[in-house]
C-alpha cells in the first residue's frame, strides 16, 4: 500500500512537470531557467531543508557535466572539421553514387547514422541539411522524402547508440559495457531508423506540400560542387575511430590479463572521453592539414565550434540538478516504491518515465540523464535486468514526440520550411515511431537474451 506522503511527493513532482510545460510553452521563458525554478519549487514544497537545496541543484548540475562537457565539446570539435573539410559532402555523394538516385532516402538514413555517431543532434542536422538540400535538388524529389530519413538515422544515434554523448550518458549511470550497448542499440537502431526513415517519408511525403521557395535553401545552391573533398576511407576512418576505440576499450578484459600494462592502456584509450580526444586530434591531421588548413584556421574552428554548445551543455547540467532534487527531495524513493508494488517491467518504467520527462523538458539528453537516475538505484535491486538494455530503453522513451519545447522542432520546421502542423505531421510522428519501435524490439531484444 503506497502511503499519503510518497503520494504527496508523486504529486508534487507531477505539478513541477507540469509546471516545466506551461513555463517553457505558455510563458516562453528560457528552459535553462524553468528547470532551475522547477528544482527550486520542488524542493522547498517536498520540505527540503532551505540551506541544502542550492547546493542538492549544484551537485547534480556538477556530477552531470563533470563527463558530459568533456563529451560535448570534443563531439562538436569532430563534427565541424568534416563539415568544413567537405567530409560530410563526401559520404553523402558517395552513399548517393553506390545506392541510385531512385533509393536515395536509404543513402540518407544511413548518412544520418554515421554522421551522427560523434556530434549532437542539433550539430549533425545543421551539417547535413545543405546535403539533404543538394540530393533533393539534384533527383527532383521533395525534400521531406529526402530529409526525413536524414533526422531519423541523427534521432536514433543521438537517442540509442554510444559514443553519441545523450546514449553514453545513460550507459555510464547504468555502469553497462559500452561495446555491448553499441552492438544491441545497433541491433535495435537500424530496422528502427528504417522503419520511421525510409518508409513513414513515403507514406506522409505526398501530403506535405512545401512551399517553392526556400530561403535557407538558397544560400547553399552555388557552392557544393566547387572544392575538391577528402576520400571517402579517409573520412569514414576520422568519424568512426573513436567508435573503435571504445570498442576496443571494452574489449580490453576478453584479449589481456586484467590489471596488466596493456589491459590498462587498452582501457585508457578506450575512455569515451580519450577516445573522442584521440579521434579529434587525428581530425585536425586528416581533415585539416592534409585538406590545406593552417594552424590558425583549424584553432578558429575549433573555438567557433564550442559557443553554439553552451545551451545544450547548460540544459543537460540544469537537468542533472532537476534529476538530484528528486533524489534528494525523495521523490525517487516514491517512485521506487510505487515501481516496486506495481510491478511495471523495469525496461518499460525505464522508457515511460523517459518518455515524461521528455514531453516535459523538450530535450532527449535531460529525459535520459534524469529517468536513467530515478531507474539506477532500482536496478540494482533487480535480478536479471541487462544495463545494456536499459540505456537503449531510456534512450528510446526520450526521443517521444518532439513539439514545441523542443529545439530539434524549430530547427527541422525552419531548416524545411514548414507550418508547425505540417512539422508536427512529419517530425514529431517520426520521433514517436523512433520510440515505440525502439522499446518493442529492445523488449523483443530483452526475451531472446
Amino acid at each position: 500500500m503506497i502511503d499519503s506522503h510518497s503520494i504527496f511527493l508523486l504529486l508534487s513532482a507531477l505539478g513541477a512537470v507540469i509546471g516545466l510545460i506551461l513555463l517553457i510553452t505558455v510563458v516562453k521563458l528560457n528552459p535553462f531557467l524553468t528547470l532551475l525554478l522547477a528544482s527550486l519549487a520542488l524542493a522547498l514544497v517536498t520540505g527540503m531543508p532551505a540551506s541544502t537545496v542550492i547546493h542538492s541543484f549544484e551537485a547534480g548540475v556538477g556530477a552531470t557535466l563533470g563527463h558530459i562537457a568533456v563529451v560535448v565539446a570534443l563531439g562538436t570539435m569532430l563534427g565541424k572539421m568534416m563539415a568544413e573539410s567537405g567530409g560530410a559532402d563526401q559520404i553523402a555523394y558517395t552513399l548517393i553514387r553506390v545506392f541510385g538516385e531512385k533509393r536515395v532516402p536509404w543513402a540518407m538514413v544511413i548518412i544520418g547514422l554515421v554522421v551522427g555517431l560523434p556530434a549532437f543532434f542539433e550539430v549533425g542536422f545543421v551539417l547535413l541539411i545543405p546535403i539533404a538540400y543538394t540530393v533533393a535538388r539534384r533527383t527532383r524529389t521533395s525534400l521531406v522524402m529526402v530529409g526525413l530519413p536524414m533526422v531519423a538515422g541523427l534521432s536514433v544515434v543521438h537517442g540509442l547508440v554510444p559514443p553519441h554523448p545523450a546514449a553514453l550518458l545513460a550507459v555510464t549511470i547504468y555502469k553497462a559495457d559500452v561495446g555491448r550497448t553499441i552492438f544491441y542499440a545497433l541491433l535495435v537502431g537500424l530496422p528502427t531508423a528504417i522503419v520511421a526513415g525510409p518508409l513513414y517519408a513515403k507514406l506522409i511525403a505526398p501530403h506535405i506540400e512545401l512551399a517553392t521557395e526556400n530561403p535557407i535553401s538558397a544560400q547553399f545552391v552555388d557552392h557544393e560542387s566547387e572544392r575538391s573533398l577528402p576520400s571517402f576511407g579517409l573520412t569514414l576512418f576520422s568519424i568512426l575511430l573513436p567508435v573503435l576505440l571504445m570498442l576496443i576499450g571494452s574489449w580490453a578484459d576478453a584479449v589481456s590479463a586484467p590489471k596488466s600494462l596493456v589491459n590498462e592502456g587498452l582501457h585508457f584509450i578506450g575512455n569515451d572521453d580519450m577516445a573522442l580526444l584521440i579521434g579529434v586530434l587525428i581530425s585536425f591531421v586528416t581533415l585539416g592539414r592534409m585538406r590545406g588548413f593552417t594552424r590558425e584556421t583549424i584553432l578558429r574552428f575549433s573555438n567557433e565550434c564550442l559557443a553554439p554548445t553552451a545551451t545544450i551543455t547548460l540544459l543537460v547540467g540544469a537537468g542533472g540538478g532537476f534529476g538530484r532534487i528528486l533524489q534528494d527531495s525523495g521523490v525517487s524513493q516514491a517512485i521506487i516504491g510505487v515501481a516496486m508494488q506495481s510491478h511495471i517491467p523495469l525496461l518499460l518504467l525505464a522508457w515511460l518515465l523517459a518518455a515524461m520527462m521528455r514531453l516535459a523538458t523538450g530535450s532527449s539528453t535531460v529525459a535520459m540523464t534524469t529517468a536513467a537516475g530515478i531507474i539506477a538505484p532500482i536496478a540494482l535491486h533487480s535480478a536479471g535486468v541487462h544495463p545494456e538494455l536499459l540505456a537503449i530503453a531510456t534512450g528510446a522513451g526520450s526521443l517521444i514526440f518532439s513539439h514545441v519545447n523542443d529545439g530539434g522542432f524549430w530547427l527541422v520546421k525552419e531548416y524545411f520550411n514548414m507550418t508547425v502542423a505540417q512539422t508536427i505531421k512529419t517530425w514529431s510522428v517520426c520521433e514517436t515511431i523512433i520510440s515505440v519501435t525502439a522499446m518493442l524490439l529492445t523488449l523483443l531484444l530483452a526475451m531472446a537474451l
